[in-house]
């Protein structure tokens, strides 16, 4: 198959790098350490995810690790992806502080959580724990075009996938352009606006006419563009919820008026600001 063909089940998408990366995934930021995470990563789990997202920076990747071992599935059938810190040095030897506290021997996916201190230093150390085996597959996340541009210009190894923040409010056309140009898939964080795009008025609307959660239908819409996407949440019946999204469609119109509700201009950035 090729970059940026769907599997058969429409569940999961082909990196430029050859790896498959389910669509949907369990994102964890600002959840704690301990029985919290640990809950939500074994709800996701029971409920068919197969793709948990975590970091360095989040602290939890001990209790991912716990749910992941708890749940009874093969290491092989869940796609786990963290990031590194880019406040550290070396992303060789933090890789490896993560594969200890996750419990694992590699991870699926190791990204570059944000562009500090430019967007190139931490590569070669990406790719060194690519080429330990550290991770199957490498990428970068926060990054606008200019600096993926700047990236691949040395990258021996290109990075597979951006993870940016990504809905229909924040629909960075001129990014995912530039990245599905260089076959780099683009993961949408926050895609429900942390909460705030639950309320909108025609997500509401569209929700409502297809008997769906607006957080369905949010969801939905970066499915239909074939984006990865991360929801995140603790609570065991909007974690479920959430997971069924493979089972509608939403019409051409309803995509249409969806679009319509970016406040970025079509950027080509990943951030308004930096916040580091």
């Amino acid at each position: 198959m090729a970059a940026g063909e769907l599997t058969r089940d429409g569940r999961a998408r082909v990196l430029a790098d050859g790896n498959e990366i389910p669509l949907l995934a369990l994102g964890v930021w600002q959840v704690p350490d301990g029985s919290e995470c640990e809950n939500a990563v074994r709800w996701a789990l029971e409920a068919g995810y197969r793709h948990i997202d975590t970091a360095q920076a989040y602290g939890n990747e001990a209790s991912v690790g716990r749910a992941l071992r708890d749940s009874g599935l093969a290491r092989d059938d869940v796609f786990i992806t963290t990031k590194f810190y880019p406040g550290s040095r070396d992303p060789e030897a933090e890789a490896q502080r993560s594969l200890e506290r996750l419990g694992v021997e590699s991870v699926d996916l190791y990204i570059v959580h944000w562009p500090q201190g430019g967007p190139t230093w931490a590569w070669e150390g990406m790719q060194r724990a690519h080429e330990r085996g550290y991770a199957r597959s490498i990428g970068i996340s926060n990054f606008s075009v200019s600096e993926v541009d700047e990236l691949l210009k040395v990258a021996e190894v290109a990075p597979v996938v951006n993870q940016v923040q990504f809905s229909p409010f924040e629909f960075r056309r001129g990014l995912l352009t530039a990245c599905e140009a260089h076959d780099v898939a683009l993961e949408a964080y926050s895609p429900l606006g942390t909460g705030r795009h639950l309320r909108d008025r025609q997500v509401a609307e569209i929700a409502g006419r297809l008997d769906r959660s607006p957080a369905q239908v949010l969801i939905r819409w970066a499915l239909q563009r074939g984006l990865i996407v991360l929801p995140k949440s603790t609570h065991r019946e909007r974690i479920e919820q959430n997971a069924q999204v493979f089972d509608f469609e939403l019409t051409s119109a309803d995509m249409d008026a969806l679009d319509g509700l970016d406040g970025t201009g079509g950027t080509d950035r990943a951030l308004e600001q930096s916040w580091w």
